[in-house]
């Protein structure tokens, strides 16, 4: 049997158009490898993750911090609707095998941290964030590479 593996892909809900490539490119390579993308489902890098996985025959998870799948963006494959606000950030990580964290918020820095202290491997791209046990990355082939090796 072969071992699917769950790709966390966190960063901001609004970013700017070199964040959205990345993003994008991240979520075709999770998608071009048959792993599952997993992301909180809204915008911004999730969007874009979304969008490349699936325009790349893949498949994604948003885990919404609402109660309504509606609120998912357009390209994500199964809605999650959680209804537990910020909390949801907890099951992005919980339901991902590895991350990758794109530039971010708190948001996106609560996820690296709860990531590590679960023991799961964080793959940043070009990241807001300098922390200790995070392998850095500028190019999203190397960091979906290293996040699935």
């Amino acid at each position: 049997m072969v071992e699917l593996r769950y790709l966390g892909v966190i960063g901001s809900g609004d970013c700017g158009a070199d964040t959205a490539q990345f993003a994008f490119q991240v979520g075709r390579e999770v998608a071009r490898r048959g792993a599952v993308l997993v992301c909180g489902g809204l915008g911004g890098v999730m969007e874009e993750a979304c969008r490349g996985c699936l325009e790349a025959g893949g498949t994604s998870i948003g885990v919404l911090p609402g109660s309504s799948r509606e609120a998912a963006n357009p390209f994500v494959t199964y809605a999650l609707p959680t209804g537990m606000g910020e909390i949801r950030n907890f099951l992005v990580v919980r339901f991902s095998d590895v991350l990758v964290a794109l530039p971010g918020e708190y948001g996106t820095l609560s996820e690296m941290a709860v990531a590590l202290k679960a023991g799961k491997k964080v793959v940043a791209l070009r990241p807001t964030f300098q922390i200790a046990g995070v392998v850095e990355f500028d190019s999203p082939l190397q960091a979906v590479d290293e996040a699935l090796r």
